[in-house]
């Protein structure tokens, strides 16, 4: 009887601990991702990039924002006209270039990382998809990572930014195009997709961005809508985010997804 009694101790211990290991390494996670930026290394060289950190909050506001926890309504457009509504979790880490998440399908649950372009599943069967058209989960986490941090990624050193000083026109509204294109030493290290970001002329909020991430021939555009803050005193992001396949002039063209950030 001791013996059975010892047995089945051992065995909730060794459960306690393996659980208590797995609560403190995703606890170790957040604390290598939620982290501060560094001052002295911050460069805002450009006028651009200064009138899109200003208009999303200033710099005070964003160096402040090191984790965004955003709740989330996603309407997926399916190819035969229908749409499908799931809830997802986003953790965002604008100095750290890294996204998670989080949400549930009839799958199953799931957690998947996008961090430094490197995609990664940390929870759930890796064919877990939460839609039925092209877009593919790291295109979609790319979309949203880059949206929400635009002004931080504009002072990236690991990717080259140049900006285009004549405008193009865009469903009635006028951008300036800013092409990113990653490094040649590091590029392949970092994986990044080539990207434009497109400054509005009348906010210099960064609110379109076009990637060529789709694993098939396809790119896409991102808009970002309804602009403000999260916290008070945060870094303003957009409250609403559209997914678009974008045709051969990098325009928007069939909406993917909607985003409404509660």
């Amino acid at each position: 009887m001791r013996t059975r009694l010892s047995k089945t101790m051992y065995l909730i211990l060794a459960a306690f601990f393996v659980f208590a290991g797995c609560q403190q390494k995703q606890q170790d996670d957040v604390d290598v991702y939620a982290r501060e930026p560094n001052l002295h290394t911050i460069r805002i060289g450009s006028e651009y990039e200064v009138m899109a950190i200003n208009a999303t909050g200033g710099l005070d506001a964003w160096t402040d924002t090191v984790e965004l926890q955003l709740n989330c309504v996603v309407t997926f457009y399916q190819p035969d006209g229908s749409s499908y509504l799931t809830q997802q979790q986003f953790s965002v880490y604008p100095w750290s270039n890294s996204l998670e998440i989080a949400g549930k399908e009839p799958q199953g649950g799931f957690v998947w990382r996008l961090s430094q372009g490197h995609f990664e599943i940390l929870q759930g069967d890796r064919n877990i998809t939460n839609n039925k058209n092209t877009l593919d989960n790291q295109c979609f986490a790319e979309a949203i990572l880059n949206i929400v941090t635009a002004p931080v990624r504009l002072l990236d050193q690991s990717v080259d930014f140049t900006i285009d000083m004549n405008p193009v026109k865009i469903q009635g509204k006028w951008f300036y195009p800013i092409q990113r294109r990653g490094r040649a030493d590091i590029e392949s290290i970092l994986r990044i997709p080539k990207a434009v970001f497109y400054q509005n002329r009348d906010n210099s909020i960064i609110d379109v961005l076009w990637i060529d991430c789709l694993t098939v021939e396809q790119s896409i555009i991102i808009r970002g809508y309804d602009y403000g803050e999260i916290e008070s005193g945060k870094a303003v992001i957009p409250h609403r985010i559209e997914i678009f396949i974008a045709d051969s002039q990098k325009n928007p063209k069939t909406r993917l997804v909607k985003i409404d950030i509660q």
